[in-house]
């Protein structure tokens, strides 16, 4: 129902700032919750925070509290994430998701990928 691409992904220095867009194809894209993931080499999936379908509300991971933002445009089908006072431990693969039910923070909470954008962040 929905193609998931991520961009904006790059390398940047230990506290700078970087923002990351999820462009969906569809016409359903307000239907649904959005999430965005991270994975590490040799490391778990791990949730990141997401977003409600109106985008009147977030919720993050601990880790990212106060320095990352997402947020949404329906009319653009878009989805993005503001990432502030980037850590090298912030380095990963960034992938969005479509939430399957109302909210969630496991990747079975989320149906449709999108295939990822690489974050490296020097110290």
């Amino acid at each position: 129902q929905v193609q998931l691409v991520e961009s904006g992904g790059g390398l940047v220095q230990a506290g700078g700032s970087l923002r990351l867009s999820c462009a969906a194809s569809g016409r359903t894209f307000s239907n649904y919750a959005m999430g965005w993931f991270r994975q590490a080499p040799g490391k778990e999936r791990e949730f990141v925070g997401a977003i409600t379908r109106s985008g009147g509300t977030t919720y993050y991971a601990d880790s990212v509290k106060g320095r990352f933002t997402i947020s949404r445009d329906n009319a653009k089908n878009t989805v993005y994430l503001q990432m502030n006072g980037l850590k090298p431990e912030d380095t990963a693969v960034y992938y969005c998701a479509t939430g399957l039910g109302d909210y969630g923070t496991r990747a079975g909470d989320f149906g449709f990928w999108g295939q990822g954008t690489q974050v490296t962040v020097s110290s």
